[in-house]
C-alpha cells in the first residue's frame, strides 16, 4: 500500500508540475502575443478627423501628419474633413470610436473646453486623451480698410451710434465670447451677428459683416484690404506685426487659441507615443514650415502633459469669460 502511495504521489507531483507549466507558457505566450499588436501599430488605415471644412492650417497640418504616419508605417491614413455644430459633430465621432489608436481627432481649443462647460458636447472632459497641441492660430478681428475704425476703441465708439455687424465660425467658441466679452468691456454691442461655417474674404466683401473673426490663413488674398482690429494671440502677429493685440485692448483677454491631436480615452500608451512621435516628427518638418509661413502661425509640439495642463488652464480662463457674460 505504501508504494501504491508513493506512485499516486509522484503522479499528482508530476501532474502539478505539468499543470504549473502549462500555464506559465500560456501567460508568456499571451504576454509575446499582446505586445506585437502595439508595437505592429498600424496594421490597418488610420484616420484623422478634422470637425471642420477644409482649407485652414489646421486641416493642412493634419493631412502633413497624416502623410507622415504612411510614410513611416506603409499603412495608410487620411484626413476626413467632418464639419457641423461648431466642431461637436466631429469630436462626437472620436468620442465614440474605439481606444485604438485608428481614430484620432485633430481638435481646436473649443472642443475640450468651452463645448463641455456650455453642454452643448455630446462627451465629457474625460472621454479624451491628449496626444499633442502643434500650433497656435493667428486669429484675428478684421474689417475692411474703407471702415471708419482702425481700433477696438474706435469701433466702440462708432458702433454706439451706428449698426455694426459681426461674422463668427459659431456660438460658444472661445473666439467668438472672446469677442462679444471685449465688445461688453467697451460698453457696446454688435448690432446683429451670424455663424458661418467658414469665415473668409467674401464674407465682408459680399456685405454679410462689417466686423468677422477669423484666422489670417482664410484672409490672406484680401490682406492688403483688411484692417485688423485685434489680433488674439500671445505676441504680435509676423505676418502684421502692428496690429494691435486684443490682450493690450482689453485687460484680461490673454487668449491663444490651438489646435492638436486627441484620441478616445484608454488608448492604449504604446499607441499614443508612437503617433506624438509621428505627429511631432511631421510638424519639424519642412513641408509644416511652408504651409504656415504665409499665415505666421506658430507651430510647435507640445507633450500629452503639458498639453493637459494647458487644456485645464484654458478650461478655466473660458469658464471666467462665461461667467462674465453673464453677470
Amino acid at each position: 500500500m505504501n508504494r501504491i502511495a508513493d506512485v499516486n504521489m509522484g503522479v499528482y507531483a508530476m501532474r502539478a508540475e505539468w499543470i504549473a507549466g502549462l500555464a506559465a507558457a500560456l501567460a508568456l505566450s499571451t504576454s509575446m502575443s499582446a505586445a506585437p499588436a502595439f508595437a505592429d501599430y498600424p496594421e490597418r488605415p488610420v484616420t484623422f478627423i478634422v470637425p471642420w471644412p477644409p482649407g485652414d492650417i489646421e486641416d493642412q497640418l493634419t493631412r502633413v501628419i497624416a502623410e507622415e504616419m504612411s510614410k513611416e508605417t506603409g499603412v495608410p491614413a487620411k484626413v476626413v474633413n467632418r464639419p457641423g455644430g461648431g466642431a461637436v459633430e466631429g469630436a462626437t465621432a472620436v468620442a465614440q470610436s474605439d481606444p485604438d489608436g485608428y481614430t484620432i481627432g485633430s481638435f481646436v481649443i473649443d472642443v475640450p473646453t468651452m463645448h463641455i462647460i456650455r453642454a452643448n458636447a455630446t462627451y465629457t472632459r474625460e472621454s479624451f486623451e491628449p496626444i499633442g497641441i502643434f500650433m497656435t492660430y493667428p486669429f484675428a478681428l478684421v474689417t475692411l480698410k474703407d471702415k471708419p475704425y482702425e481700433t477696438l476703441s474706435e469701433l466702440a465708439e462708432y458702433a454706439k451710434s451706428n449698426p455694426v455687424t459681426l461674422a463668427h465660425f459659431g456660438y460658444d467658441l472661445i473666439p467668438s465670447m472672446a469677442t462679444f466679452a471685449a465688445a461688453k468691456q467697451l460698453g457696446f454691442s454688435y448690432s446683429a451677428d451670424a455663424a458661418y461655417e467658414m469665415v473668409d474674404c467674401s464674407t465682408l466683401k459680399n456685405g454679410d459683416a462689417d466686423v468677422m473673426n477669423t484666422t489670417m490663413q482664410l484672409v490672406l488674398s484680401c490682406l492688403d484690404d483688411l484692417t485688423i482690429l485685434a489680433a488674439y494671440t500671445a505676441e504680435p502677429l509676423s505676418i502684421a506685426p502692428d496690429a494691435p493685440l486684443l490682450s493690450s485692448q482689453v485687460p484680461g483677454m490673454d487668449l491663444t487659441l490651438w489646435n492638436g491631436l486627441f484620441v478616445p480615452k484608454g488608448t492604449p500608451q504604446e499607441i499614443k507615443d508612437k503617433i506624438a512621435a509621428i505627429a511631432e516628427k511631421a510638424i519639424g518638418s519642412d513641408k509644416a514650415e511652408t504651409i504656415v509661413r504665409p499665415s505666421g502661425a506658430p507651430i510647435y509640439w507640445l507633450d500629452s502633459d503639458e498639453s493637459a495642463a494647458r487644456i485645464n488652464a484654458d478650461y478655466e480662463k473660458a469658464e471666467e469669460i462665461l461667467k462674465f457674460l453673464e453677470n
